[in-house]
């Protein structure tokens, strides 16, 4: 009896040192998390004028934390932003407008190049509905419609004027400054001209959120509609990739992060769309015509038409502002756009 109440005590001592022992591992095994574990950070890149973007950064100590995209187009647009260099801002040191061609040519290799419509109503056509058109210009002049504007959110009517018009704007997406101060110098002419005009880069936007823009990147500026900056930075990657322009490491960041918090929703439009129907109203796009070589020379060996009858005998009218043909004695807007 002696031994067996030996043997019997130090059972229980072992069972209860051995459930010392597993109540300890299980309580380290519940530890509660630091606060740094689960904090979210929240900051903002602003621009003189307005903040641009929100953005979280994750949880560095969580093995477990995914900053990968929630979509596929958001990893399409990741992996080709991999591909473009990543370098400092050039100097603006000789940037001028007319490096990129007369505004809003129609004499350009892209999507609507040579249509016989400057690419202000090409855009325009694109992007807003309830189109109406100026007669007799081959459906090439826009008169009035409403764009459902994707940086703002807002519904903007617009009308033709010159009181009027700016109320929407096209704006480039990668703005043309950057893109001088990016790679844009070692462009040809023709190749600029192309960015300057390409569906790719342009979209009719509220007037004066464009204004707020500026020549801005996604590093300064990001569109006030949240819903949309996927959109748009996938749209700016593409142009820079097309275009072999560079970006800044504050922006190859700054469009990292809208991009790694996108859903499908949010980027299933990153390219511009195409189609021509409007609300109720089906505007073809615009016929491709090759203007007729005037008759009538001009003093300084230019060529002209006598009259707006003649150049729509001959098929080319409308005339826009330096293709063969026009003068500004036909521009009665001086819109850039004769016999419209």
């Amino acid at each position: 009896m002696g031994v067996m109440s030996h043997f019997s005590d130090r059972s229980v001592v072992a069972a209860a040192l051995a459930a010392m022992t597993v109540g300890g591992v299980l309580l380290a095994g519940c530890a509660t998390p630091d606060s740094d574990q689960t904090d979210v950070a929240w900051s903002s890149v602003t621009s003189d004028e307005h903040s641009a973007v929100e953005r979280t950064s994750a949880p560095t100590s969580s093995p477990t934390t995914s900053t990968s995209p929630e979509s596929p187009e958001s990893a399409d647009a990741l992996a080709v932003l991999d591909t473009i260099p990543v370098k400092g801002r050039a100097p603006k040191t000789g940037y001028d407008r007319a490096l990129f061609g007369q505004a809003w040519s129609d004499d350009v290799d892209v999507d609507g190049g040579h249509n016989g419509c400057d690419t202000r109503n090409d855009i325009l056509r694109r992007d807003l509905t309830a189109l109406s058109v100026k007669p007799h210009t081959h459906d090439c002049v826009i008169l009035t419609g409403v764009l459902d504007d994707p940086y703002t959110g807002k519904s903007i009517a617009f009308t033709r004027g010159q009181q009027t018009s700016t109320a929407v704007q096209i704006d480039h997406v990668v703005a043309l400054s950057d893109a001088w101060q990016k790679g844009a110098q070692q462009l040809t002419t023709e190749e600029r001209e192309s960015l300057a005009n390409d569906p790719l880069n342009l979209q009719a936007v509220d007037g004066p959120t464009n204004n707020q823009k500026r020549d801005g990147d996604a590093a300064t500026w990001l569109p006030p509609n949240k819903s949309y900056r996927c959109t748009y930075v996938s749209r700016q990657i593409d142009v820079k990739a097309r275009y072999r322009l560079w970006v800044t490491r504050a922006e190859k960041d700054a469009m990292t992060r809208v991009l790694g918090s996108c859903d499908s929703s949010s980027t299933t439009q990153s390219r511009p769309q195409t189609a021509e129907t409007t609300a109720g109203t089906t505007v073809p796009p615009a016929a491709r015509t090759t203007p007729a070589r005037p008759e009538t020379p001009a003093p300084g060996g230019a060529a002209v038409y006598k009259s707006c009858s003649a150049a729509r005998a001959a098929g080319a009218a409308p005339l826009h502002r330096g293709q063969p043909g026009y003068s500004s004695k036909l521009d009665g807007d001086d819109d850039g756009v004769a016999c419209e």
